[in-house]
């Protein structure tokens, strides 16, 4: 299937395909959000970040958070991970490194970690730097391990679940 970029003139909300991603339990989308047919592959559009499909996102969603932007995790570990994508301190720290190194004006923050939007745009950000080519197996261990992640034997499970979840939104 070849996706086709669109272009839409800055839309602040997120196109989502599942109405899952929008927090509700019915298929109605929020007052803020857009959401298209379950099957339809789509390209999403913010202000800040365009992706061409979003299965894989949706999987890391499933697996991290099974949407929940509140949610907090790794709370062993200090700081804790939080929201939809399980984001940590530091990532917020390398997205803002790459907008800087990029010339955008862009900076998240801290508490950004809680929107749902805002965790995908920096997921889309740091993809998009680091694994310009790479297989959704390769991001994934990555998102979950780290740089060597694809190396760490932990994150073959992680990965897992993740196919799994890919199986089930990709039929």
């Amino acid at each position: 299937m070849i996706l086709q970029s669109i272009s839409v003139p800055r839309i602040s909300a997120l196109l989502v395909p599942f109405a899952f991603w929008a927090g509700s339990t019915t298929n109605e989308p929020k007052e803020e959000e857009f959401c298209l047919e379950e099957n339809e592959k789509i390209i999403q559009i913010t202000d800040t970040v365009e992706v061409a499909d979003s299965s894989l996102i949706h999987a890391l969603i499933n697996v991290e958070s099974r949407g929940k932007s509140n949610l907090l995790g790794d709370r062993h570990l200090g700081e804790p991970s939080v929201g939809v994508l399980q984001i940590r301190p530091i990532m917020v720290r390398e997205v803002n490194r790459i907008l800087k190194i990029q010339g955008s004006e862009i900076r998240y923050k801290r508490k950004d970690r809680f929107s749902r939007q805002k965790s995908i745009e920096m997921f889309v950000i740091w993809r998009d730097f680091h694994h310009i080519g790479d297989s959704d197996e390769v991001i994934a261990k990555c998102w979950n391990g780290g740089p060597k992640g694809p190396k760490k034997i932990k994150t073959q499970h992680y990965w897992n679940k993740v196919q799994k979840e890919l199986k089930e939104i990709r039929g």
